[in-house]
């Protein structure tokens, strides 16, 4: 079995789900329900592991509380291919094992969508980031992961010196995320020299259109047939020459191997836990502003509890721009003011949110 490390916060729950019948295997977190309901996606890998849900969970507890949400943090994940042909059935038992866990509300992340919370809902009457059609707020659609990544970076140009005009950006993994990053930063006048997914990269220091760019990755499932500019390993976009790195895929793609090669004065975290400690660490040193990840990508929860709570989709895009721009700010002022790393100040000023609503609890 995992060792699973516990702390004054949490994990409260840590559930292995498996279906000897129809070979599903999932693990669902709940880390901490001091604020309410814990919220958090779906992750469905052939990789997932115990230990990576965890630590999702853990940074969905600091996201909730931050984002002054009246939600607690969870994190499920599903031993699978999000390409099964299967798919549906896959869900629809993940669904049914943890019907019962009523302190979890399931959203969409890496491998699920609208769709897959749709069926979720149908088997147990709770999920968030739903259809349109069922009355949800559809995050990847309407790409409010992505919104809230510029807004976020806006905010934090000016403490790295940097102008988000012209500032060039890269962007490793160009998913649901990524291509809402790119669109939403290349409105406020950024230009896109870099772009990479599973299959590739391409680079192209005068500039890459991001319509364009999408179309091709739609069309071909791949940014590395672009057709301009240089195609390149999809490991190699960590190297080149940009302003800012968005790292908007898997956990740990920015590890001690590869920071020291890193260009950028800022990252931009798009994905969860996209950077080890050490690399984090590292990059700092250099002066290299790491944006955590908890305090960047908040936009996705940001709306999905404004679906829980009955908003509008504008209602739902003015508190991911109010409270990511307000939480960025604070958090540099204060990591600037203490002469900490900016996830130490995010860290504290989260923690103490959970701490008091702790205290008023009896578990």
């Amino acid at each position: 079995m995992t060792e699973i490390s516990c702390d004054d916060f949490g994990p409260s729950k840590v559930i292995q789900l498996y279906s000897a019948r129809e070979g599903v295997r999932a693990v669902v977190v709940i880390d901490n329900t001091a604020l309410g309901p814990a919220l958090g996606g779906v992750r469905v890998s052939p990789t997932v592991t115990t230990r990576e849900v965890c630590r999702l969970a853990r940074t969905m507890t600091l996201k909730n509380s931050i984002s002054g949400l009246p939600h607690g943090g969870a994190k499920a994940g599903i031993v699978a291919d999000p390409g099964d042909p299967r798919k549906e059935r896959i869900f629809r038992v993940f669904a049914r094992m943890m019907r019962d866990l009523t302190d979890y509300i399931p959203g969409p992340d890496m491998g699920s969508d609208e769709t897959s919370m749709a069926w979720i809902r149908d088997e147990t009457g709770r999920a968030l980031g739903l259809p349109e059609e069922l009355g949800g707020l559809p995050l990847d659609k309407l790409g409010a992961t992505g919104f809230g990544l510029a807004e976020c970076a806006e905010v934090a140009a000016p403490f790295a010196d940097l102008k988000l005009e012209g500032a060039r950006i890269a962007i490793e993994g160009f998913g649901s995320v990524g291509k809402a990053a790119a669109r939403f930063l290349a409105a406020k006048g950024a230009v896109l020299v870099a772009a990479s997914d599973s299959q590739g990269a391409v680079h192209d220091p005068a500039g890459i259109d991001v319509a364009e760019l999408i179309e091709v990755k739609r069309r071909s499932g791949s940014v590395a047939n672009y057709g301009k500019g240089a195609r390149m390993a999809a490991a190699e976009i960590f190297g080149l020459p940009c302003d800012i790195l968005v790292p908007a895929a898997a956990p740990d793609v920015i590890h001690g191997g590869n920071a020291g090669i890193i260009k950028a004065r800022i990252i931009l975290q798009g994905a969860n836990i996209p950077a080890t400690a050490q690399a984090e660490e590292r990059l700092q040193s250099r002066g290299v502003l790491v944006l955590p990840d908890f305090i960047a990508n908040a936009g996705g929860v940001i709306m999905a509890a404004m679906e829980y709570a009955g908003k509008s989709e504008q209602e739902a895009f003015a508190a991911i721009s109010e409270r990511i721009r307000k939480n960025t700010r604070r958090v540099l002022e204060k990591a600037a003011g203490e002469r900490v790393p900016p996830r130490l100040a995010a860290d504290a000023l989260a923690r103490e949110r959970v701490a008091r609503a702790m205290s008023y609890r009896d578990f």
